[in-house]
């Protein structure tokens, strides 16, 4: 596991591979944080997420300015999560663990890191958890389906 990487409080992690994760993950967050400030601003300026705040609209206008605001409301809370992921991220680089798969402790691939540079598991070890989840929650279902004929 990730203990067999560790040697005291260093691990096998190369100076230049921490340098190049660290960067990585500090231009990201510094992205993210320029795209939620910058639409978060902009919110306060407009006192609206679509921008229409003085304008007269019409039904269709309005519902489809409220779906723009949804949109736009979802966009930002999914940034802000992703913001708060690589924080964690960042918080376990310094402490070791970033970069290492959660369940066996081998690296994860560099490609893997830049695509989804939160990534806890390596590609093969996230991809039997989502197979396991979904026979779960396969099994869940059937369970729930056979559970309403026998109510009846």
């Amino acid at each position: 596991m990730k203990d067999t990487q560790k040697t005291g409080t260093t691990t096998k992690m190369s100076r230049s591979r921490y340098s190049e994760l660290k960067e990585m993950l500090s231009a990201r967050r510094r992205e993210l944080q320029a795209e939620v400030q910058g639409k978060m601003r902009g919110v306060r300026e407009e006192g609206t997420w679509g921008g229409k705040l003085n304008e007269v609209l019409d039904a269709v206008e309005s519902a489809e300015a409220d779906i723009q605001e949804d949109l736009e409301f979802a966009l930002v809370q999914m940034k802000s999560e992703t913001l708060n992921k690589i924080n964690d991220a960042l918080v376990r680089l310094e402490q070791g663990d970033y970069g290492y798969c959660y369940d066996c402790g081998e690296e994860i691939a560099e490609k893997r890191l830049r695509a989804l540079p939160f990534a806890v598991r390596c590609k093969d070890c996230e991809e039997a958890r989502e197979v396991a989840e979904q026979r779960e929650r396969q099994m869940a279902a059937r369970r729930g389906t056979s559970s309403l004929f026998l109510d009846m």
